[in-house]
């Protein structure tokens, strides 16, 4: 098991490489308005689960935003090896972070609630 102050600068700096490459060196539209919200080590290093939102609500987006960077997760993790100071490059997970639509559940509940006061 790593030490929790290690897996968590390492979080942040696949967190923060990932978002540069997305920017930077991804030229595939599905995966355009993609936004890292965070990233969680496995215990051993070896699993990078990789949150994520996107703009839009639809369905068919999230679909292709998660078709895009599963494509890109070969290049992703390449450029990460050459990036990140580690003896093995984490194994890539991409996770729809529902966090922001639940958020937007909540305060159109508690619009309602008030309107209805």
């Amino acid at each position: 098991m790593a030490n929790p102050q290690r897996a968590g600068r390492l979080a942040q700096e696949v967190q923060r490489d990932v978002t540069d490459l997305l920017l930077k060196r991804i030229n595939d539209p599905r995966v355009q308005d993609v936004t890292v919200t965070s990233v969680e080590l496995s215990g051993d290093l070896q699993i990078a689960t990789i949150y994520y939102s996107i703009l839009s609500d639809l369905a068919s987006a999230g679909q292709k935003a998660q078709s895009g960077l599963e494509a890109a997760s070969g290049l992703i993790r390449k450029e990460l090896g050459a990036r990140l100071t580690v003896y093995k490059t984490p194994e890539l997970r991409f996770v729809r972070d529902q966090s922001v639509q639940y958020g937007n559940h909540i305060e159109d509940l508690i619009r309602k609630l008030n309107s209805e006061n």
